[in-house]
């Protein structure tokens, strides 16, 4: 259990759940996000107004391919990031992978508060966006529903997932 991988819907909490993870664990922190912007100096929102969603989705992928090298890491991936070229396929195959669901009411209450701008929502009008994650979500759910473990994203108890995922991955 050297690598454990973040998956689920923008806003569900991989970023802030992965670092309590990581600290808990002693392991680092990789924030697929944060390295896209910090590797390519631009935000992913503007990156998304610049040029497209293709060429976002490939530059991640090769972001994604790139943490298979490291050992002892927790890696919060991109919203999408495991429903392109095969990823959750790859991420299963090279590490563990948590799935954290959370109902479309709390996503759009999240996202309808948090600071990072969101590319794939912007401009949806409030009243609009519950249908649109509601959509995104039922396409992502076959893909994110492949993960080894899957949690509920609210009030997440850090240790007790740790346990979870030290029994699961010393049990298979």
């Amino acid at each position: 259990m050297n690598r454990i991988y973040l998956v689920g819907f923008m806003g569900v909490g991989k970023s802030t759940i992965g670092k309590k993870l990581a600290k808990y664990l002693d392991f680092e922190f990789i924030d697929l996000d944060d390295i896209f912007e910090q590797k390519y100096k631009i935000s992913i929102d503007s990156f998304f107004n610049k040029y497209d969603e293709e060429l976002f989705r490939k530059l991640e992928h090769d972001m994604l391919l790139e943490t298979f090298l490291k050992n002892n890491a927790v890696i919060s991936t991109g919203g999408g990031t495991p429903c392109f070229h095969n990823a959750m396929e790859k991420i299963n195959s090279v590490g563990y992978s948590i799935y954290i669901k959370m109902p479309p009411a709390a996503i759009v209450h999240r996202l309808s508060t948090a600071k990072r701008k969101r590319p794939l929502i912007e401009g949806i009008p409030k009243d609009e966006l519950h249908d649109v994650i509601k959509e995104k979500l039922k396409s992502r759910s076959p893909i994110y529903k492949k993960a080894h473990l899957h949690i509920d994203g609210i009030d997440v108890d850090i240790k007790e997932l740790a346990e979870t995922i030290s029994i699961k991955v010393n049990h298979s």
